[in-house]
């Protein structure tokens, strides 16, 4: 039922996008709140659940391919602890884990933003599984804020993966938001992703749209 009602989630907000472009020009895409969450490998999977532990899948996420796991983990750093973080699959081949500005002020890690996968001379934390504990020299960051577009999509509004875009957000704290890196072709389906720090200054939740105006 969960992969039915995000199927048809993004079939609506295509056709709104669509139609809002067709008639106006306005290229509207919708934005998604990443909450804090790790992407384990297999290895830690192993490590912090059991080896040959069964992860079980709580829903299906937005973008191609992806879903959270009911499991979740404990991140610590220096000055404090991050308790209950959801696990992402599928299993990625490094562990990368991605908070906000404000959680690494609780951690007591500097805030090192970052795209996914660029895990090179990121900041440090451990781990706390059920069955175990891993600490990790890197992997922690603060994911930059992108724009997740198919083909189609990034074609027509003449976009191509690697560019830079800037967006619009109305409302009561309206704001705009720049450098944003677009990540189209395939595997991608159109939407923003933003941190809880960022919603959170633009009171916006997820399912808000947001307006491209400029690279």
């Amino acid at each position: 039922m969960d992969m039915e009602y995000n199927e048809l989630r993004k079939i609506i907000a295509n056709e709104v996008v669509s139609l809002l472009f067709e008639r106006t020009g306005a290229k509207i895409v919708p934005v998604a709140v990443s909450n804090r969450h790790v992407h384990l490998s297999e290895e830690h999977m192993g490590v912090l659940f059991g080896e040959g532990y069964a992860f079980e899948v709580l829903r299906s996420l937005s973008q191609p391919g992806q879903f959270a796991y009911k499991e979740t983990v404990d991140i610590a750093g220096p000055k404090g602890l991050l308790k209950g973080v959801r696990v992402l699959g599928p299993a990625r081949p490094r562990t990368q884990i991605e908070v906000s500005v404000t959680d690494t002020f609780a951690l007591g890690v500097p805030a090192m933003v970052r795209m996914s996968g660029d895990v090179e001379g990121s900041a440090g934390c451990r781990i706390i599984g059920p069955r175990g504990e891993a600490d990790l020299k890197e992997g922690l960051m603060v994911s930059k804020r992108h724009l997740h577009l198919s083909a189609a999509q990034a074609e027509r509004y003449g976009l191509s993966d690697g560019d830079m875009a800037c967006v619009k957000i109305g409302g009561e704290r309206a704001m705009t938001l720049g450098g944003i890196i677009v990540r189209a072709g395939d595997g991608h389906e159109m939407e923003i992703h933003i941190d809880t720090d960022e919603a959170n200054a633009a009171l916006i939740k997820n399912g808000a749209y947001a307006e491209l105006v400029g690279p």
